[in-house]
C-alpha cells in the first residue's frame, strides 16, 4: 500500500493544528483549509509556536522546523483539496458544519480512491458518510488532544466504510507513528463512552459542592494515578466541545450519566471554556 505524500486538514484549531504538525513532521505534503483570513493566520500561528517549542525542549533540530514548516500550507478554499490522497475533517464538533463540510469536499476531491476522514468525537460516522457520493471512502479517525503528544488514534469505520479504507486509514496512522484501535461507529466509539460519564459526574461533585476543584483533581492524580483530574482536563478539551460530546452521547442513548449537568451548561454560556479562554474550573495565563 503506497503512504500518502498529499494529505488535506480542514480546520486548524487545536486538533486541526496539531494533525497538521504531526503529518508535515513525518514527511507528509500538508494543505490546510480554513474559513477566513484570520482563522489562517491564527492556525499559522499556532503551528509555528508548536514547532517552535519543540526547538526549545530539543526534540527537532532547526533544521527538522524549518522543513516542517515548508511542507505546510494554507488556503480558505476547499477547491484546493482537488489532488489530495487523504483529508481529514477537524472542525467544530457540530453535525450541520461537519456534513456541510464534507459535501464540498466530496465536489472537490478528484481522485475517487481518496479517503474522507473526520475527526468527530461523538457523532455516529454513518451519519456524516451518507451525505456524500463515497461513503465507502469515509471512515472516522479520531486523535486526541494534544495530537503531537497523545500516541493514541481510533479508527471508526462505518457499516458503509470499504475494507481498503480502513486498511489505508490504518496504514496512514501507522506512518504517523500512532497506535491506532478499532472502535465500534456508535457515539463515543470506545474512549469517549468510558471517559465522559467520568468527566460529567466530576463537574456534578461541584454542582452539588460535594468537594472542590482542586480536592477532585488531585484526589484523582495522586490516588488513581491519573496524569491530569477530570476537570482539569475539561479545561483542556475545552467545556464547550465537552458540552457537544455529552448532548450527542446523550441523543443517541438517553442515558442520564451522558447528560451535560446544569454547571456545564452555564459555564459554556458564560464563556468559561477552560484553557483556550483563560478561566474554566480553574483559572490560566492568557
Amino acid at each position: 500500500m503506497d503512504p500518502v505524500t498529499r494529505l488535506g486538514v480542514v480546520g486548524c484549531g487545536l486538533m486541526g493544528s496539531g494533525i497538521a504538525e504531526v503529518a508535515a513532521r513525518s514527511g507528509i505534503d500538508v494543505h490546510v483549509a480554513e474559513a477566513t483570513h484570520d482563522a489562517v493566520e491564527a492556525g499559522r500561528r499556532r503551528l509555528t509556536t508548536s514547532l517552535d517549542r519543540g526547538l526549545r525542549r530539543g526534540k527537532l533540530s532547526e533544521e527538522q522546523r524549518d522543513q516542517t514548516l515548508a511542507r505546510l500550507s494554507f488556503t480558505r478554499d476547499l477547491g484546493d483539496m482537488a489532488d489530495r490522497q487523504f483529508v481529514i475533517e477537524a472542525v467544530a464538533e457540530n453535525r450541520d458544519i461537519k456534513t456541510g463540510v464534507l459535501r464540498d469536499l466530496d465536489k472537490a476531491i478528484e481522485d475517487p480512491a481518496a479517503v474522507l476522514a473526520t475527526n468527530t468525537s461523538s457523532i455516529p460516522v454513518v451519519d456524516l458518510a451518507v451525505v456524500t457520493e463515497r461513503p465507502e471512502r469515509v471512515i472516522g479517525l479520531h486523535f486526541f488532544n494534544p495530537v503531537p503528544v497523545q500516541q493514541l488514534v481510533e479508527v471508526i469505520p462505518s457499516l458503509v466504510t470499504g475494507a481498503d479504507t480502513v486498511r489505508r486509514t490504518r496504514g496512514f496512522a501507522e506512518q504517523l507513528g500512532k497506535q491506532a484501535i478499532q472502535a465500534p461507529d456508535r457515539s463515543g466509539f470506545v474512549v469517549n463512552a468510558l471517559l465522559v460519564p467520568y468527566l460529567l459526574s466530576a463537574v456534578r461533585m461541584v454542582e452539588s459542592g460535594s468537594a472542590r476543584p482542586d480536592d477532585i483533581d488531585r484526589g484523582m492524580e495522586l490516588g488513581c494515578a491519573h496524569p491530569m483530574g477530570p476537570l482539569r482536563l475539561l479545561d483542556l478539551i475545552g467545556l464547550d466541545t465537552a458540552q457537544a460530546v455529552a448532548e450527542s452521547m446523550y441523543e443517541e442513548y438517553k442515558e442520564p450519566l451522558y447528560a451535560p449537568p446544569a454547571l456545564l451548561r452555564r459555564m459554556v454560556a458564560a464563556g468559561h471554556l477552560g484553557r483556550k479562554s483563560g478561566r474554566g474550573f480553574h483559572t490560566y495565563d492568557s
